[in-house]
């Protein structure tokens, strides 16, 4: 398992260098990507491409490849094989067939993303890339609207609009973003903001919307919480009911605590006086 650069070739390890040399094969997510990145070190091999649409049949040709006695590499476009890259499944069946899977450590964007955050002191959750389809991308936000710890996301240029607004949604406006765009690269960026400012701040520029974002959300703060379920219950209440009435209903039905649900509700509204 090789780590590759993100984007900057120079990222690459010497000991990846050497492995990828030495190999018999390098199986790759797409061939023609990781052939560059050979070409760039002037390393010739014999290569297998291994991606999502036929990692089980690819598998069983690199089991066999390693039951002869030879050797194989595995890379992905960017950064550490099998996370939220293919690999989880092989990894799975080398190991049944009983042979060693060795790691080479090296670049990964979510932690990458991570160390410049500011946010990692109380651990961090690596969610990877949400669902695609909005009502799903939403539910599972608000599953994770309580999460302590500080979360990794990774996110698509078609989608980004959409994930930062449902993440407004599920978890406020005030909560801190770090948006890594393209990192590494020509143009990366790496930008931290509440998430009420992030729709600003992608519309400001139409190149903001191009390249792939890691995205890390500051954990909940410390206090009463307020699970899903008693979220779900304050937004319904909310569309019909005033603010103080909605809070105060929502605590009864769910016993989540009156004081917290009052603050989400104003949050919600926006700072909206408790009359409205």
């Amino acid at each position: 398992m090789v780590a590759t650069p993100l984007g900057n070739l120079h990222d690459i390890t010497l000991r990846a260098l050497a492995v990828l040399a030495a190999v018999d094969v390098v199986a790759a997510e797409d061939t023609r990507h990781s052939q560059r990145l050979l070409d760039a070190h002037g390393i010739r091999a014999r290569m297998l491409a291994v991606h999502q649409h036929n990692e089980q049949e690819a598998a069983g040709a690199i089991v066999a490849e390693l039951a002869a006695g030879r050797q194989v590499a595995l890379v992905t476009d960017a950064g550490t094989p099998a996370v939220s890259d293919p690999g989880a499944r092989l990894v799975a069946r080398v190991r049944a067939a009983g042979h060693p899977v060795v790691p080479l450590p090296g670049p990964c964007a979510a932690v990458a993303a991570l160390s410049v955050s500011g946010f990692a002191e109380g651990g961090f959750r690596f969610v990877g890339f949400l669902p695609a389809k909005g009502g799903a991308r939403a539910a599972a936000l608000r599953e994770l609207a309580d999460e302590r710890a500080a979360m990794v996301f990774y996110e698509a240029p078609h989608r980004i609009a959409e994930c930062m607004a449902d993440m407004e949604q599920a978890f406020g406006g005030v909560r801190e973003l770090l948006i890594a765009r393209e990192m590494t690269k020509l143009h990366e960026q790496i930008v931290r903001m509440p998430l009420a400012q992030a729709a600003a701040w992608l519309a400001a520029d139409t190149n903001r919307l191009r390249g792939e974002f890691v995205l890390v959300v500051e954990g909940a703060p410390a206090g009463e919480a307020v699970d899903a379920n008693a979220r779900r219950v304050l937004e319904l209440l909310l569309a019909e009911l005033p603010l103080k009435g909605a809070a105060r209903l929502a605590a009864e039905i769910t016993g989540a605590p009156r004081k917290a649900l009052y603050a989400l509700a104003l949050e919600r509204k926006g700072g909206d006086s408790p009359a409205a």
